[in-house]
């Protein structure tokens, strides 16, 4: 019974809410200002030098990035990535309808954890 309630949270936001609603279960919503700091890039990226920062002799080197920037293209892949490995190690399952979606069970408690990135 577990399973088909957990597979059915993963379909809409206003079914999740109806099922929160439903149990009687405790919504805590975290916003992380800093998470596009956190992804670690696999490819090779490049970046001009940002103006007012060059370098003097060197105005025409560019950067090579370690780690994602806010608006990079590839920040958004990068942090999931690195998130998803990390829940996924702390034992973590992951929905099969909603990628976003993950739960534990944790004794008789679950815990079910929704990721989303707002990147506007």
């Amino acid at each position: 019974m577990r399973r088909h309630l957990l597979q059915s949270l993963g379909t809409l936001p206003l079914e999740q809410l109806c099922l929160v609603s439903i149990m009687g279960w405790k919504i805590k919503k975290i916003n992380v200002k800093t998470t596009f700091l956190n992804g670690i890039i696999e490819e090779e990226v490049y970046i001009e030098q940002p103006r007012g920062f060059e370098v003097k002799g060197k105005e025409s080197h560019v950067y090579g990035l370690k780690k994602a920037l806010y608006g990079l293209k590839q920040a958004l892949r990068a942090w999931y990535c690195r998130i998803d490995g990390y829940l996924l190690s702390m034992g973590f399952t992951k929905s099969e309808a909603h990628p976003n979606l993950y739960f534990i069970l944790v004794g008789i408690s679950l815990l079910i954890l929704v990721l989303y990135a707002d990147d506007l």
